[in-house]
C-alpha cells in the first residue's frame, strides 16, 4: 500500500514552538541545550575532570600509554627505569596523545519523514533529537559535524563549542523545514560519513525505517568498527497503530478517504509502516549498531542514555 499523503497540521500542545510541530525552528533547537544539559551529568575523566577523548596515536601527550625499547633520539628523561631494570635493556615511556572526538550527525531527508499526525512531524522530531545530541557532544568537548545524502551540498565541517553547534543546528532547521532538493538517499549520506569519521567518533543517524531497508548490510559494520553508531527511527503513532475506521487525508487541497475498517486493509497498513520499523530494530543490533524508535508524540530525549559511551576508541 502506498504511503498516504501528509495529513493536516497536527495540534500543537507546545505553543512555545513557533513551527507548531510542522517545521523546526532554530530557536527551538537552540533551547534544547537546557534539556541536554539536565538529562545526564558530564562524565569525568581519569583525573576527575572533564577531559578529551584519548587518541589511538602514540605521541608525547600527558597520559602514559606503554613502554618500548629505547631508540636513538628518545629523551633521556622519559626512560622507564623499572622496565629497564627488569629487562636489562633500556626502555622509554610512550604517552597517549589527546585530541577532540568527532560527533557526526547524518540526517535522512527522505520525503516520508515530512509527515505527522500528533504533536509534531517526524522531520521535526528528528531535528530535535539531532539538536540534543549536538549539545551533549559540545558539552563533552567534541567537535560536531553534520551531513545529508547530497553530492552538491557539502557537509557542515567539524567545529567545537557553541559556534560549531549553531552551524549544525542551522543546517538541521533548513533540511527539515521541507524536503531539500537533490536528496540522493541515506546510503549516499553514510558513504560520505565513512570518509569523515575517524577512530573513536560518535555517529548519530536520523532515518526513516524505509530508508534503513535500502542500505546494504555491509555498510553498517564498516561504520561501527571504529566508531559508536546510534540510529534513531522517527515513528508517527498512526503508522504503528492505525484507527479501525475511515481515515481522511488531504493531498493537494483534495480530501481522500482511506478505509481501515477491514482486517485486510489494516494488515496491509501494518505491513507498509510497521514492518520496516520492526525489521530495522532487529537488523541493526545484529550488525553492531544501536537502534531505537523515536516516537513523535514523546519528549524525544529518552534515547540520550544510549548516546553515552566510553571515550576511548575501539582499535
Amino acid at each position: 500500500m502506498a504511503k498516504p499523503p501528509v495529513l493536516p497540521a497536527p495540534p500543537n500542545p507546545h505553543p512555545e514552538q513557533a513551527g507548531g510541530g510542522i517545521v523546526p525552528t532554530l530557536a527551538e533547537l537552540v533551547a534544547l541545550r537546557a534539556v541536554a544539559a539536565a538529562r545526564r551529568a558530564p562524565r569525568q575523566g581519569r583525573l576527575a575532570g572533564a577531559g578529551r577523548a584519548p587518541s589511538p596515536l602514540r605521541g608525547r601527550g600527558m597520559e602514559y600509554a606503554e613502554s618500548r625499547e629505547y631508540a636513538p633520539g628518545d629523551e633521556v628523561r622519559h626512560i622507564d627505569w623499572r622496565v629497564t631494570a627488569r629487562s636489562g635493556r633500556p626502555h622509554t615511556k610512550m604517552f597517549q596523545a589527546e585530541r577532540e572526538r568527532l560527533t557526526l550527525v547524518v540526517a535522512d531527508t527522505a520525503p516520508a519523514l515530512y509527515f505527522g499526525t500528533r504533536v509534531r512531524f517526524k522531520s521535526v522530531q528528528a531535528a530535535r533529537a539531532a539538536a540534543m545530541a549536538t549539545w551533549v557532544a559540545v558539552r563533552d568537548g567534541d567537535r560536531v559535524a553534520a551531513l545529508r545524502g547530497s553530492s552538491s551540498e557539502p557537509p557542515v565541517p567539524p567545529a567545537g563549542g557553541p559556534r560549531g553547534a549553531l552551524r549544525v543546528l542551522d543546517a538541521l532547521a533548513r533540511w527539515y523545514a521541507q524536503p531539500p532538493a537533490g536528496d540522493e538517499g541515506l546510503d549516499v549520506a553514510l558513504e560520505h560519513a565513512v570518509r569523515l569519521l575517524r577512530p573513536g567518533s560518535r555517529l548519530l543517524v536520523l532515518a526513516d525505517p524505509a530508508s534503513i531497508a535500502a542500505v546494504p548490510d555491509r555498510r553498517w559494520p564498516a561504520l561501527a568498527m571504529h566508531s559508536q553508531v546510534l540510529v534513531l527511527l522517527p515513528v508517527d503513532p498512526l503508522e504503528s497503530d492505525p484507527p479501525s475506521e475511515m481515515l481522511a487525508v488531504q493531498a493537494g487541497g483534495q480530501r481522500m478517504d482511506v478505509d481501515l475498517g477491514t482486517a485486510p486493509q489494516r494488515q496491509r497498513w501494518r505491513h507498509a509502516f510497521g514492518a520496516p520499523l520492526e525489521a530495522a530494530l532487529a537488523r541493526l543490533p545484529a550488525l553492531g549498531v544501536r537502534a531505537a524508535a523515536l516516537p513523535c508524540e514523546g519528549a524525544g530525549d529518552e534515547w540520550l542514555p544510549l548516546f553515552a559511551g566510553p571515550r576511548s576508541v575501539r582499535a
